[in-house]
């Protein structure tokens, strides 16, 4: 990265680094034109988030401090979340990630809360919701003498005001959507993203509470509740509907869940309201209108000489608490009533990340007792230290306003700048700046093979690994694909046995070594704690409902899971996997010699489908003899190209299909969800690439013309990253690439 000047220089970035910061975050100007190198924009922020401190301290040294936040930054030992990086210093402003927008039981309630929810979005935010206190589907609307639709028909609206936002072109909105599992349409809640065809735009989670886990302990029912008029609506059995949660999370991730008692035990200001939700990820519990900003410490920067550097990692807490204290003064606030919130209790989320890559440092084992005892030790002392920094805040600049009656406001109690300090976030594209592992999960490869847009085959490594492996002298290209190709490290023998055994990837590990290191992290942490706990694809739902009741009995706050493949199309996989998904492709329906091909007759009937590809228009056309769908011809918008031909071989290969025997939902199983560079469209719209396009036409065909077609082929899978065809990660709840930035839910 070129530096700019003795006074403004940079660490040189990783190529992805580079990557993303150009693409995602740097100031452009009308015709997209960069108008701002990585340096200027870490002195953008710097400058602009030291400027609160003026406000208290008039003879505060700006520059200095400046100085410190861009050094800080810059040396990547902290960032804070990315509308800082994006928005600070810029006309837009908005510096916050997460909100939670309340959803009252009534018509007006319910559209403010759709309109407040498309300003937060247009200013690049994401909102969280519970749904909790609306009635219940066909419940008595007295005003109207009418029944009400229940809350999944509102979740619908938030969903379409989220697609039509995105689809203005502005950064992508997410939501949470919550529900009580006392409410009475939980069960269909439970269900609502089963087919993964709606709701796309929303992260779901059941709230659960201590009296339903100990109805399910039990085997016994519990009451569901009207939240109308907090009568008992009915009853339910609790281990029937835990299980519903367990099978739909094992199919495919959702729901997740969060324990709502454990939320409210550690809400700081129970005088002022109940949590009912938290933002999309799942860490950072708030009540109506708050908003929370966020910022994580690189864990990785703070190893010197085999053992953590506590003298170091002090000083960055405490200038990290005064960096995001600063950003709320700075910060430009989508409405009066967020702004008042904030403002009253001041919360802040300083976490971590690059945890994985200070354990190999230090030559720990992720999935060891060491590792989970220094989880503890590590948050413990961020805690207290960030602690201990927003007291010294609060003595120079008063406490939060609502303070009094707030669960610090104890006789001769210390000012408090912050109602809460502590949040493990996920670190999606900051970690990627940072060339860190992400927030506290472990590595999710030591290398992997990337095919870039020129169909070249780059293989990407761990920059800790290659380290290692270059100084002890058994780094070759021909290893590190090898090691891609399997995935892990622990069944290569090339690299040495000390060295596999601190490699770990989050494949490598048990669910409950997930679990016990996020209930680590979360015993000293005020909010809560994002973390995916990954599953192999063979995992049975008994592995998942014990992993929720080990979360549950451990003290997490929520639990988000994610079984390898139950959702999307895997990036990485290893040889062996490989070969058998060959295999499977190899297979015949039958016996090619047996196979007779159908004649085509002079005339037949068709239907030609427009489908707006990254390419241009694809005109795909479907003809049908007496038995059915018989050929399939494409014809592309703009004449020639790559495009065209390819479109065109890929409609004689399935005329070919079908003409001899092979089913419809074979063919566009084999092709949906196939990515390109180029997608295009959002929601149930988009295209990922002409194959995609190819396999909607004949499922839209089917659908029009009655042909029976299963779940399993209506389900748009998501393949590789939409945006770069880079590798996907599953992160608290979010699909995040690691490639250019792309994320699901920002």
């Amino acid at each position: 990265m070129k530096k700019e000047s003795s006074h403004d220089t940079i660490p040189d970035l990783s190529k992805n680094a580079a990557t993303v910061l150009e693409k995602r975050y740097l100031r452009r100007d009308a015709e997209g034109k960069v108008l701002e190198t990585p340096a200027h924009m870490f002195r953008r922020v710097a400058e602009t988030i030291a400027a609160p401190n003026k406000k208290f301290d008039k003879k505060t040294d700006l520059k200095g401090l400046a100085d410190t936040f861009y050094r800080m930054m810059t040396n990547f030992e902290f960032l804070p979340n990315s509308p800082t990086l994006m928005n600070a210093g810029r006309q837009l402003g908005q510096l916050s990630a997460c909100f939670v927008l309340p959803v009252g039981d009534s018509m007006e309630e319910i559209f403010d809360a759709v309109k407040f929810t498309a300003l937060i979005h247009k200013s690049g935010g994401g909102t969280g919701f519970s749904f909790s206190r609306l009635r219940p589907a066909n419940d008595v609307v007295s005003s109207t003498t009418g029944i009400s639709s229940g809350p999944l028909s509102f979740m619908r609206v938030f969903d379409i005001a989220t697609e039509t936002i995105k689809q203005g072109g502005t950064r992508r909105g997410a939501n949470m959507g919550i529900l009580r599992v006392d409410h009475p349409n939980i069960m269909d809640f439970i269900m609502c993203k089963a087919d993964q065809k709606q709701l796309n735009n929303f992260n779901i989670s059941v709230g659960l509470t201590e009296k339903f886990m100990q109805a399910v302990e039990r085997d016994e029912e519990y009451d569901l509740i009207n939240p109308r008029d907090k009568k008992v609506f009915g009853r339910q059995n609790a281990r029937k509907v835990f299980h519903r949660i367990v099978v739909q999370a094992w199919e495919n991730g959702e729901p997740g869940i969060i324990f709502l008692d454990r939320l409210n035990r550690d809400n700081p200001t129970p005088h002022i309201g109940e949590i009912e939700s938290t933002n999309p990820c799942g860490e950072q519990p708030l009540l109506p209108y708050e908003s929370c900003n966020l910022g994580s410490i690189n864990l990785g920067k703070f190893v010197k000489d085999g053992t953590v550097d506590w003298k170091k990692l002090k000083t960055v807490v405490h200038d990290s608490v005064n960096f995001l204290d600063n950003v709320i003064e700075a910060n430009n606030y989508p409405l009066q009533q967020i702004h008042d919130m904030t403002h009253a209790n001041r919360k802040i989320g300083l976490g971590v990340m690059g945890w994985a890559d200070m354990l190999i440092l230090l030559g720990v084992p992720y999935n060891s007792e060491e590792a989970v005892k220094l989880g503890k030790k590590v948050m413990k002392f961020i805690n207290d230290e960030g602690h201990l920094a927003s007291q010294e805040l609060g003595k120079q600049r008063g406490s939060f306003p609502n303070f009094q009656g707030s669960i610090f406001d104890t006789k001769g109690a210390t000012p408090m700048r912050n109602a809460t300090v502590t949040t493990i976030a996920p670190t999606g594209t900051i970690s990627i700046i940072s060339n860190a592992s992400s927030g506290v999960e472990p590595l999710f490869a030591v290398s992997y093979i990337r095919t870039v847009m020129d169909k070249n085959v780059l293989v990407e490594v761990n920059p800790i690994f290659e380290q290692i492996a270059k100084e002890r002298g058994f780094y070759s290209e021909a290893l590190m694909k090898k090691i891609a190709e399997h995935g892990t490290v622990h069944d290569i023998p090339e690299v040495p046995e000390d060295v596999r055994r601190v490699f770990v990837t989050a494949h490598d590990i048990t669910p409950e070594d997930h679990i016990q290191m996020q209930a680590a992290f979360q015993l000293y942490t005020d909010n809560a704690v994002s973390k995916t706990v990954n599953f192999p694809n063979s995992a049975t739902m008994d592995d998942v409902e014990k992993a929720y009741m080990l979360a549950y009995e451990s003290g997490c706050k929520g639990v988000t899971i994610y079984r390898d493949g139950s959702r999307d199309e895997q990036v990485l996989s290893t040889g062996k996997k490989e070969e058998q998904q060959a295999a499977v492709a190899a297979t015949p329906v039958e016996d090619e010699k047996k196979a007779i091909k159908r004649d085509r007759p002079k005339a037949l009937k068709g239907w030609t489908y427009q489908m707006q590809t990254g390419c241009g228009p694809l005109y795909v056309t479907v003809n049908e003899d007496n038995n059915g769908l018989f050929e399939l011809f494409t014809t592309m918008g703009k004449a020639g190209g790559c495009a065209a031909s390819q479109s065109e071989a890929i409609g004689r290969m399935v005329s070919l299909a079908w003409r001899s025997g092979v089913q419809a939902r074979q063919v566009i199983k084999q092709l949906l969800g196939i990515s390109c560079h180029c997608p295009s469209g959002f929601g149930d719209n988009r295209i990922l690439s002409c194959a995609d396009a190819v396999a909607k036409a004949i499922q839209a065909h089917m659908v029009a013309n009655g042909y029976d077609i299963d779940a399993e082929t209506a389900t748009q899978e998501r393949g590789a990253c939409p945006d770069c065809g880079g590798i996907i990660e599953h992160e608290g709840g979010c699909c995040v690439c690691r490639v250019c930035g792309y994320s699901e839910c920002a």
